[in-house]
């Protein structure tokens, strides 16, 4: 069935790609995005197409609009951009939350909230599952994202008891791919980005602490499963790819596809910086029958090949922006 779909967010890496695969399902989808952190080019292929339509708006703005299925994922996802203006970030997913939860209760509509695995904070339970309620420093440099995806969670779960809106929670763990920004911070973008150049790599810390890698087709996967299944399951779910590795693995794994000549260096840890980040999908299996296809190595190769096609100096970072 056509549904008329709002994608909060639908120009930013993981935004996009949703935009895209719905837009070729044949859905009417509406993508609303403020270009704080993201890029009109992610979705400049999708303007002339019938079914899709880009606003400029910010969610921390009420909007009225008519639709069926609402996917929050706006929102600074990477320590580059939520800590450019963290004040920016915990509004985007506080009032943002509350504004899109009103229009979701008002359409009738079914909504999904892409929270995060940073709600587990520097975890204590490994690999984190749901039940986890996590270890996170209220007020640290992270705590706007953290701290705002949780509360965001929150939200949702009380619009549903309170209001019966029908929600939908997904933990996102790291992912990665083309149209990833080359400036965002993440850990596989600043690899890649000074694999290229054959610079330095920089790691934080020892480069033992590690992370789980999702390539963004497995993961658009299950959150289109996730928001349409019917069985009543509303999350939160665990959503990554479970196969862990050390960041010095990763930076070694980048060196030899990209045949960089770039040495690893290594610099300080960041505060609050988690050390180890793997998902128990377990859940994601049983409700969704759902796990990740696509290895590291093949994901990565992949998005190397990307970041060789593009121009960097095209990405700007995030522009300053009322708080």
């Amino acid at each position: 069935m056509i549904q008329r779909i709002l994608v909060t967010g639908g120009a930013g890496f993981l935004g996009s790609h949703l935009c895209e695969r719905l837009v070729a399902d044949g859905h009417d989808v509406i993508c609303l995005d403020n270009f704080f952190t993201s890029q009109k080019t992610n979705v400049v292929h999708l303007l002339d197409k019938p079914n899709f339509e880009l606003i400029r708006h910010d969610i921390t703005l009420p909007i009225h609009l008519e639709v069926d299925q609402i996917y929050n994922m706006a929102c600074p996802a990477a320590p580059g951009h939520y800590q450019f203006n963290p004040i920016k970030t915990i509004k985007t997913s506080t009032m943002g939350s509350i504004n899109m939860l009103g229009l979701a209760k008002r359409c009738g509509a079914t909504i999904l909230q892409a929270s995060t695995s940073e709600v587990y904070g520097d975890p204590e339970v490994h690999p984190q599952v749901e039940s986890y309620r996590g270890s996170v420093n209220p007020i640290g440099i992270r705590a706007c994202y953290d701290e705002g995806k949780r509360v965001a969670e929150t939200l949702f779960m009380d619009y549903h008891r309170s209001n019966k809106v029908d929600v939908r929670i997904v933990r996102i763990f790291n992912t990665y791919g083309p149209r990833m920004h080359p400036f965002d911070g993440r850990v596989v973008s600043n690899f890649i980005r000074q694999a290229l150049s054959n610079e330095d790599i920089t790691i934080f810390g020892d480069g033992q602490q590690t992370r789980s890698f999702c390539y963004r087709d497995d993961l658009v996967d299950v959150i289109i499963r996730m928001m349409n299944n019917d069985s009543g399951f509303i999350g939160p779910v665990n959503i990554g790819n479970p196969d862990e590795f050390t960041i010095r693995q990763l930076a070694e794994l980048v060196i030899e596809l990209s045949g960089s000549t770039g040495k690893l260096v290594q610099r300080p840890l960041p505060s609050d910086d988690p050390t180890r980040r793997r998902p128990d999908i377990s859940l994601a299996k049983e409700k969704l029958d759902w796990s990740p296809n696509i290895a590291l190595r093949e994901g990565l190769t992949k998005t190397i090949e990307w970041f060789q096609s593009i121009n960097t100096d095209d990405y700007r970072p995030p522009t300053p922006n009322y708080s």
